[in-house]
């Protein structure tokens, strides 16, 4: 089944508001997840949860969606490090270490639904 493309673009949009606003409202639920290696937490989860809200806007318009697409593109590919983060913090920790590993999948259809997007399909 093809998903249409202003559902997969209003889905992102959606998914993407959600998440830009608790990173806004919880940014301590994100702290942890930033690697030691970038300093200071709390900017890259603000500007993360900023680029969100940003990203979300455009996609949500037709007339900026395709830009919106590549933003999301970006977005997800700069979200990363903090999955390979939360697999260092939790290593030794079986059980929290299968929930994140299996987290990380999840972002390549999530990538695609962006491509798509990006590509006006």
């Amino acid at each position: 089944m093809t998903v249409p493309r202003d559902v997969r673009a209003l889905a992102i949009a959606a998914g993407m508001t959600g998440t830009g606003v608790f990173h806004l409202v919880r940014p301590q639920a994100y702290d942890w997840m930033i690697p030691p290696e970038l300093g200071r937490a709390r900017p890259w989860v603000t500007g993360s949860g900023v680029a969100e809200l940003a990203t979300a806007a455009l996609v949500a318009v037709p007339a900026t969606r395709r830009i919106g697409g590549w933003a999301a593109v970006a977005v997800l590919l700069g979200v990363l490090p903090a999955h390979a983060q939360t697999l260092r913090v939790f290593r030794h920790e079986p059980g929290k270490l299968a929930v994140a590993a299996a987290r990380i999948p999840f972002q390549l259809p999530m990538l695609q639904a962006a491509l798509r997007v990006a590509r006006g399909r």
